[in-house]
C-alpha cells in the first residue's frame, strides 16, 4: 500500500477515523515526534501506572467483547484512571449486561459506567460523523490557552459527548462552555474528578533550578 502524507490542517479531522476505516497516512512529524509525545505525558494528570493500566483495560475489553459477541454489537470502551466508560449500541438488555460484566471483570478496572444504548448498530456514516466531531472538540480545547487539553479524554457517540479527566471547577466550566457551543453536540456528559487549585499546583513540575 502506498502511504501519502496528509496536511496538518486535515490530519486532526480524520485521524480518529483511521482505526475504523483502515488505510495508511503519514501525519506530520510534529504529531509523531518525541516533543509532542513528551508534552502529552507531562500534561497527563494520571500517574504513569494508571496510564498503562487504562490502555490495558481498553485493549482487553475490545478483544474480549469481540470474541464474545462479534459484530452483533458496536461497543467502545474508554478508560480513564481505571474507570471504564462503555458506549455504543447493543440489540438487547441481555447483551448490554453481558458487555458490562466482561469489562467489570477485567483486571485493574475499578469502576464501570454503562452508557450502552439498546438499539440497532449505528451506520458507518454516523460513526464517521462522531469521529469528526470528536476531532473538532479536541482542536477547540487545544486552541483555548486557559486549558490543558490533555486533561480531558473525549468520546462521542451519536452526538453525545462524554468527557473524562481530572480538572478544576474553573477548567470544567470553561471546557463545558466550549464543547456545548459546538455544532453537532447534543449533550455533554461529564465524568470528571474535580481537583482543587492546590491539587493542581501539586501536579505541576517544579521549575528548573538556576545554574550556580
Amino acid at each position: 500500500m502506498t502511504c501519502h502524507r496528509m496536511p496538518w490542517s486535515l490530519s486532526a479531522a480524520v485521524g480518529v477515523l483511521l482505526l475504523q476505516l483502515g488505510g495508511c497516512i503519514a501525519v506530520p512529524a510534529i504529531m509523531a515526534g518525541g516533543a509532542a509525545v513528551g508534552t502529552m505525558v507531562a500534561t497527563d494528570r494520571r500517574t504513569p501506572g494508571a496510564v498503562v493500566e487504562d490502555r490495558g483495560i481498553e485493549t482487553k475489553a475490545a478483544l474480549r467483547i469481540r470474541e464474545a459477541l462479534g459484530d452483533a454489537v458496536h461497543v467502545n470502551v474508554s478508560s480513564y484512571n481505571r474507570t471504564a466508560l462503555i458506549t455504543g449500541e447493543v440489540p438487547d438488555e441481555k447483551r448490554k449486561a453481558q458487555v458490562e460484566k466482561i469489562v467489570r471483570d477485567i483486571e485493574n478496572a475499578q469502576k464501570t459506567l454503562n452508557e450502552l444504548a439498546v438499539m440497532d448498530n449505528t451506520p458507518m456514516t454516523a460513526r464517521v460523523s462522531d469521529g469528526i466531531l470528536a476531532s473538532r472538540i479536541r482542536a477547540a480545547l487545544i486552541d483555548e490557552k486557559n486549558l490543558i487539553a490533555n486533561a480531558f479524554k473525549i468520546t462521542v457517540e451519536r452526538g453525545v459527548v462524554y468527557v473524562q479527566g481530572r480538572a478544576t471547577a474553573k477548567e470544567i466550566a470553561l471546557m463545558t462552555d466550549i464543547v456545548s457551543g459546538l455544532n453537532g453536540v447534543t449533550r455533554v456528559v461529564r465524568i470528571l474528578d474535580t481537583l482543587s487549585e492546590q491539587d493542581l499546583e501539586g501536579m505541576l513540575p517544579a521549575p528548573p533550578a538556576l545554574a550556580q
